[in-house]
């Protein structure tokens, strides 16, 4: 029976050539959302991770898409690491977490160890948190700090306001048309993951790289710590 389950993966993993990417950060909800499609696809999304070989970094949550996500992928047997402030560790821990979970001091060091961790991000449909979450390792690739894509899972259109205030941004000279091109967006894991794969960064030919700030956002430091 083993034999069998080693050579269906083998079989799936063949669909796709070796991924450039070891392990993504999804950003997502800690609430299900009341549409199936966003929980479908959380599920989706990490099955397709586990067919390319590569594992995830997240918040730490058991709960919503946070823990749909988590499970998918540590069920297709691919390495999980959850990073969640030890704060928040009763409100998004319920019943048995997945994988790997290291806890933090606080959303700072959170933000920067998931960063440091992944080859790149992707954003689910979520609330405050992961737009922030997404906002920010945006931002980090216009300034230079990473490189890494950033991918915007727009699952029944979710993020079509987003894009659109976006559009806005650079219509009015406040995002240039480089910066724009950052957000790489699809409607389903498949596609979004094929975009990413094929990414290449343009935003910051220009704009040198901030050793200070990556040493200040991604490193070990207690400077992480510091509001912003």
């Amino acid at each position: 029976m083993e034999d069998i389950s080693s050579d269906q993966h083998q079989a799936e993993s063949a669909k796709f050539p070796p991924s450039r990417f070891k392990r993504i950060c999804v950003f997502c909800g800690s609430s299900p959302g009341k549409n199936p499609s966003y929980q479908l696809a959380a599920i989706q999304l990490g099955k397709e991770l586990v067919e390319r070989n590569i594992d995830l970094v997240y918040g730490g949550g058991s709960i919503g898409l946070m823990g749909l996500v988590s499970q998918a992928v540590f069920n297709g047997g691919r390495h999980v690491l959850g990073v969640i402030p030890t704060t928040l560790m009763p409100r998004e821990i319920t019943g048995e977490s997945v994988g790997e979970v290291r806890a933090v001091s606080g959303m700072h060091q959170r933000k920067a160890e998931m960063a440091r961790q992944a080859d790149a991000f992707i954003a689910l449909p979520g609330g405050y948190g992961t737009l922030e979450e997404l906002l920010e390792v945006i931002t980090w690739a216009q300034l230079g700090i990473h490189d890494k894509p950033v991918g915007l899972l727009n699952v029944d259109g979710y993020y079509n306001s987003l894009l659109s205030f976006i559009d806005k941004a650079v219509d009015e000279g406040f995002v240039t048309p480089s910066a724009r091109h950052i957000i790489v967006s699809a409607p389903t894991a498949h596609e979004l993951m094929s975009k990413l794969e094929e990414y290449v960064p343009t935003h910051n030919d220009s704009t040198p790289k901030l050793s200070w700030e990556m040493e200040q956002q991604l490193g070990y430091s207690n400077k992480s710590e510091i509001a912003r």
